[in-house]
């Protein structure tokens, strides 16, 4: 009756999401107890595997085939509906991320499992079993209650603690039964941005808005960026005028993100933009307009022509690194 847990992993290797993940399900195990099983679907080592215990997990189901080194919903979603079944999972567990949205539907269809997207807490309550999520673009908190017998949830990023402690994990290699309309859907091509930190994966993001005036002045952004080791975001009015590429758009229409420390840079705020950044810990604003939407959520703001203050604290942030 274990907890499970997708762990997506990149090129053969895990990152701080799902290890949050695993750290999640561990509370709720606790809770009710029982225990936390992982899911890891592809080329992984076992030595990368064995990290997962050192967060909670006591049992990885590997399942390893060449072709599921790349995402084919109707195959994962079969592998972890039987590995689900196979441990006796009445709670399964995803990240609230592209992949996560594109298997927990699937899974609550073929499990009959009732799903509650982006929670951002543990349980309040098991009986009824309620979970809160954000809501109208995090102005306010939901409380969800699901009445089915098996639960699905995606979990917001940067939502809870990650514990790291000295676990074990027992791998296990788990063999499903698939056949070829598994694999109906052919992938062809797979292009990946290298080179720079993902917004997916940041704990800092610089973001710059229609306030930078046009793509020539995204150098001072750049440096900053640099400097912070910070990943590089836009609003949504930026990416369709081609100043910057659509990937770094961050916004209901874009990626949501939840960094811990976010910078909108010459960014109004429209409640789009808002939608997709409200969750990050700590929003610092740089706006001429006082009245901007953006100062209502930011934790610090700076009334200002962001050209002349980023110059500033790139000083400020260099000096202070040099001491």
């Amino acid at each position: 009756m274990s907890v499970l847990v997708y762990t997506e992993n990149w090129d053969g290797k895990f990152k701080k999401l799902s290890f949050e993940l695993i750290s999640y399900a561990k509370q709720i195990a606790e809770q009710s107890g029982t225990t936390v099983t992982a899911i890891s679907i592809g080329n992984v080592d076992d030595s990368e595997l064995k990290k997962l215990g050192n967060y909670g997990a006591t049992k990885v189901l590997s399942v390893n085939d060449e072709r599921l080194n790349v995402l084919i919903n109707k195959a994962y979603a079969s592998i972890i509906a039987q590995a689900a079944e196979k441990e006796g999972s009445q709670l399964l567990i995803f990240a609230h991320n592209f992949t996560g949205k594109a298997l927990a539907p699937r899974l609550s269809v073929k499990l009959k499992a009732g799903i509650a997207s982006g929670v951002n807490a543990v349980p309040s309550s098991f009986d009824p079993f309620t979970v809160s999520k954000k809501v109208f673009t995090g102005k306010a908190f939901a409380n969800v209650v699901i009445k089915s017998e098996k639960k699905i949830l995606t979990l917001f990023q940067n939502s809870v603690e990650i514990n790291e402690s000295s676990g074990d994990a027992a791998i296990e290699t788990f063999v499903p039964a698939l056949d070829d309309a598994d694999f109906a859907t052919k992938v062809l091509d797979i292009n990946k941005v290298t080179g720079k930190i993902l917004l997916s994966d940041a704990d800092v993001v610089v973001s710059g808005g229609r306030g930078m005036k046009n793509g020539d002045n995204w150098a001072p952004l750049e440096e900053l960026a640099t400097e912070l080791g910070a990943a590089l975001a836009c609003s949504r009015p930026v990416s369709d005028e081609g100043w910057r590429p659509h990937e770094e758009h961050v916004g209901q229409t874009g990626k949501i993100i939840a960094p811990n420390l976010y910078f909108a840079m010459g960014i109004s705020g429209a409640i789009q933009h808002l939608g997709g950044v409200s969750s990050s810990k700590c929003i610092v604003a740089i706006n001429t307009d006082k009245d901007a939407p953006i100062f209502e959520t930011a934790d610090y703001g700076i009334v200002g022509d962001v050209q002349k203050v980023l110059p500033e604290l790139i000083a400020a942030i260099k000096e202070m690194k040099a001491s």
